[in-house]
């Protein structure tokens, strides 16, 4: 993913992010960003340590940590 899609991605999320009426949606774009800024800066983004937890959530217990976790997985998948 080059800088041009990441910030159009950025963009779009956080626009989505803002409009959502739905806390579990808003839970799923926090990661989904996260997720999108981890894919474009590499290792310089997070330790390796916050990596594993946040791909860990997903299957968390408590949904709103479960979507935090699927977002942040999906980010990662953006563009490849």
């Amino acid at each position: 993913m080059n800088e041009q899609q990441f910030q159009s991605e950025m963009t779009r999320v956080e626009a989505l992010r803002r409009l959502t009426q739905e806390p579990e949606k808003g839970d799923y774009y926090a990661g989904y960003i996260r997720g999108l800024r981890r894919n474009f800066h590499g290792e310089r983004f997070g330790t390796q340590a916050e990596h594993e937890t946040w791909l860990n959530l997903a299957g968390d217990a408590d949904e709103s940590r479960a979507a935090r976790g699927r977002g942040y997985r999906d980010g990662l998948q953006f563009g490849q």
